[in-house]
């Protein structure tokens, strides 16, 4: 619980200065027992940060309490004032960086992990490659060019998603650009990625998959569309190509991972890995040749 790790930091030397609340329940809600570990947090004299819908600095209790304790907090996913909100214009066209769309067949899949993995693995070999988060998790960790795609109103996503795109090409000049998916396709409860592929203009997609995973996150009556028509409705979308399978290994032993990976790639014809467990190489290698070709 919260005061015993505020204890056990205090006893090892560390002060203990913010609470994250890093829960993602349906709807972003905040629950009672939640709201709780924000008043005990504020009391302990901890800052709060939280990635939830329910934003704190509306809850009345919660501000007068963090006034009294002289605390900051801070709702990640607070959406900006409409005035500083993009409209896609079009310019994402200059962008002459690789752009890879890390998109997935259905939530929780692991897509955000994958995207860091593959750009520390590009920066490791040399490679200029910068990270677009689209979801409050990546603020938290520290990305430099994101956005809080479900935050957003729809009449700006597509241009708040172009002008991230387009800052991080005109800042750095990247060799690669990876933008992190939200939800899937076809994921009847956050349906996620059309506005990627059509605002980001990716050149390429990698598609996150759960091999074992039968049914739709949270939906156990929805079964999964297999992985060939999920490819072909990413294709089509998007009218380009999907290049490489991650997998997620959940509910695999260690031993099936590389019979599961030979099998996507027989099927597929499509790199297939779990990054979690092999070296990225293949992926490194298969980027850089699209490098070359771009």
């Amino acid at each position: 619980d919260i005061k015993s790790a505020f204890n056990a930091a205090s006893e090892n030397g560390i002060k203990a200065t913010h609470l994250v609340v890093g829960l993602a329940p349906d709807g972003g809600r905040l629950s009672n027992k939640a709201h709780d570990d924000v008043i005990l947090a504020i009391q302990l004299g901890l800052n709060v940060d939280a990635g939830l819908h329910d934003f704190l600095t509306e809850d009345e209790q919660i501000v007068s309490l963090a006034k009294q304790h002289h605390i900051k907090l801070r709702d990640v996913r607070k959406p900006p004032d409409r005035k500083h909100l993009h409209f896609f214009e079009g310019k994402i066209t200059q962008v002459t960086s690789l752009k890879i769309a890390l998109l997935g067949t259905d939530s929780a899949v692991g897509k955000r992990t994958t995207a860091w993995i593959i750009v520390d693995a590009l920066q490791k070999v040399g490679l200029k490659a910068e990270m677009i988060g689209t979801g409050q998790t990546a603020w938290m960790q520290g990305v430099q060019y994101g956005i809080i795609l479900d935050s957003l109103i729809n009449d700006f996503v597509a241009g708040e998603i172009e002008h991230v795109v387009w800052s991080a090409w005109n800042d750095k000049h990247p060799d690669v650009i990876v933008i992190e998916g939200q939800g899937s396709m076809m994921n009847p409860a956050y349906p996620g990625g059309f506005e990627i592929i059509a605002a980001g203009k990716p050149d390429a997609i990698i598609l996150q998959h759960a091999p074992a995973r039968k049914t739709y996150d949270g939906f156990p009556d929805y079964p999964m569309h297999p992985l060939d028509k999920q490819i072909k409705a990413v294709e089509l979308l998007s009218g380009k190509p999907v290049i490489a399978i991650t997998i997620n290994h959940e509910n695999l032993s260690k031993k099936d991972i590389a019979k599961t990976c030979k099998s996507i790639t027989d099927s597929t014809g499509l790199v297939a890995i779990d990054l979690l467990v092999e070296n990225p190489a293949k992926i490194v290698d298969l980027l850089r040749s699209k490098i070359r070709n771009s």
